[in-house]
């Protein structure tokens, strides 16, 4: 499918989605939300998809956040619309049954840090910076940054970087833990491709039920979330690749994962 502001392209059983409006340092207006989520529903569909990679147009910017031209002359009702807007996009991309990684290349701000932050691995260049901005504009994160953030790093950190508004460099986003590694700018998406390629032979089904797991243990208290690992385990237990999986470790041969 053509896409006004997003480039779709699949590798195998990867699918690169970059966001292209570099003019505007790939600023989410309301057409590239709805792209966004009318891709991730078709993501969702699509069988011979494994793993989806995330990533900006051009060297300056992953996602440079909301596009405040688009914001500016909007009611307090039409803001409420557009952030549920956002949420639905955080949402659906966060909902892939596969794995997301966000290839960070450069400014992920406001809705472009919220973004990132509903991928489930996020990998940097030295030269990405991020932050919640939005104090700066008399707003605060609306696509989900106050309640992801602070499920990633902490309410005490995430508390200082929407407060604040302020940047921060590669380096400092992993040692908050905001991001999974950071590489050299010209390795970047080498680095991202070949995890994918990695993630994307792994159990499809196990891969799955690992993902629901991880995102329903974080809502509720340990037993409730040991209670649904139980269940996830019996799904991926039942699947024919868990059977081929233990076949050929015992046969000490490289698994053919199916997805089923």
């Amino acid at each position: 499918m053509a896409y006004q502001n997003l480039l779709v392209q699949q590798d195998g059983a990867v699918c690169t989605v970059t966001v292209n409006r570099p003019q505007a340092l790939n600023a989410l207006d309301p057409v590239t939300l709805a792209e966004l989520l009318q891709c991730s529903e078709g993501l969702r569909r699509d069988p011979s998809v494994r793993c989806v990679i995330l990533t900006g147009a051009g060297a300056k910017a992953f996602v440079a956040g909301a596009d405040i031209a688009a914001m500016v002359a909007m009611s307090a009702l039409e803001g409420r619309a557009f952030a549920c807007h956002g949420q639905r996009v955080m949402h659906a991309l966060e909902d892939l049954p596969v794995p997301v990684i966000a290839a960070v290349n450069g400014f992920a701000l406001g809705g472009g840090m919220e973004l990132a932050l509903a991928c489930d691995l996020v990998i940097a260049s030295q030269t990405a910076k991020f932050g919640q901005p939005e104090i700066n504009l008399g707003i605060i994160p609306g696509f989900g940054g106050t309640q992801r953030l602070a499920r990633r790093i902490g309410a005490a950190a995430a508390r200082l970087l929407i407060y604040s508004g302020d940047m921060v460099d590669a380096d400092e986003a992993l040692r908050l833990g905001l991001v999974n590694r950071v590489v050299a700018a010209a390795d970047l998406m080498a680095e991202v491709q070949k995890l994918a390629a990695v993630l994307a032979a792994k159990a499809p089904v196990a891969l799955q039920q690992a993902k629901a797991a991880i995102n329903v243990g974080v809502d509720v208290d340990l037993r409730d979330g040991c209670r649904y690992e139980a269940e996830a385990f019996a799904v991926a237990f039942g699947s024919d690749d868990r059977t081929e999986g233990m076949r050929a470790f015992l046969e000490k041969r490289r698994p053919n994962f199916r997805g089923r």
